[in-house]
This record gives C-alpha cells, structure tokens and sequence, in this order.
C-alpha cells in the first residue's frame, strides 16, 4: 500500500506538527480552537495537542469570529520588540481571528486565512497580539486587503471582546489593554517575528 505524500501516521501536533501556511506570513493556516458559538474556553494543550477546557466564558459575552493560533509561531523577544509597552512575549503561539461570511460551528479544524491586520493587545505585562485575518477564497470578503476596509462596527466588537473577555463581573479594569489597531503591513511583520521566534525556540 503506498500513502500519498505527505502523509501522517499519526496525529501531528496542531502547534507543532502543521506548516506555517501556503503564503506566509500573507496567507498563513489557522488551527481554529473556538468558533462564535462557544461559551466555554478552549484552548490546545501544549503537552498532548488536544483540545482541552480551559473554563467557562466568564460573561454573556460570545467570540466575534473564529479564534485560534497559527501554526509554528511563537510570541517571543522578537514579536515584544514591535509591542513597546509590553514586558514580555506571552509564549504561545499567535493568536489569529478569522472573519467568514458562512457560519462555521465546529473548531479543531484548519483553514487558510489571508492576513488584513493585528490587534496589539497586551495581557498582564504581555505581548499578545491578535492578527485579523478573512478566510481565503471568501468571495464576500475578497476586496478587504486590509483592516481598514473592513466594518468600524465589526473591529470595535472584536477589540471589545478581548479587552472585557476576562473580566469578572463587578471589576471595572482588565489586566488586557488594547494598545492599537494596526493594519496589512504591521500585521506581515509580527507573523513574521513571530515565525522567527519560533526558530529559535524550537528549531527549524
């Protein structure tokens, strides 16, 4: 019996085990852990690769669009250094939301995403940018080339999700700031910081 190549044996680690994408860091894979239907927090357990419950969302609040990581990036030094508030990188893998026209409501699944911006967030002390991206091959979004061309509405809810996601009720800060909005060509250099990160960290 021949396998077609490449071909896995076994399940490949999504951080780990999966490339970069097709273009990057212009259209990059996004391994999905949440979709705008949950209302727990999920996120990819480093050790096993499996999706695993972190804890329930803590408001009413829902995810805008579909939020995951991609693949062998890393939030280090390098991706700090485009963050001049922050202290640190957080060390995990870039975060990305990706807009889409058709609903999905299933994640642990992997699509192509065609980066149009970042969100500069800041969590506790750490760098933990939020690039922004639209599914590839979307027709319905396939003129938006960057954050700026996009609904004010829908950015404004997505910058408000992360800078309240976290909260309890009754606290009126959040340890997550939103620093800024950046659009295409920020965007390009922290995937690529971040790519670069992951290097060094984790080898080739």
């Amino acid at each position: 019996m021949s396998f077609p190549s490449p071909f896995y044996r076994w399940r490949p680690h999504p951080w780990h085990g999966l490339e970069v994408g097709p273009d990057p860091p212009r259209v990059v894979y996004a391994y999905i852990e949440i979709t705008p239907f949950d209302l727990m927090k999920y996120e990819v357990d480093k050790a096993t690769g499996y999706v695993r419950v972190d804890r329930p969302q803590r408001t009413s609040a829902q995810p805008p669009m579909l939020y995951g990581f991609i693949p062998r990036t890393y939030c280090g030094q390098r991706v700090q250094a485009l963050s001049p508030k922050s202290l640190r990188g957080d060390g995990d893998p870039l975060d990305i939301c990706v807009i889409s026209e058709r609903p999905l409501n299933r994640a642990e699944i992997i699509l192509e995403a065609r980066v149009v911006g970042v969100i500069q967030a800041i969590d506790g002390g750490d760098a933990d940018d939020k690039i922004v991206a639209v599914l590839a091959n979307d027709a319905f979004w396939d003129n938006v080339l960057d954050v700026s061309r996009l609904p004010g509405v829908l950015v404004e809810r997505l910058c408000h999700y992360f800078a309240t996601y976290k909260m309890l009720p009754g606290e009126e800060t959040s340890q997550m700031v939103i620093e800024a909005v950046y659009g295409l060509e920020h965007a390009l250099q922290v995937i690529t910081a971040a790519i670069e990160d992951y290097r060094e960290v984790y080898g080739g």
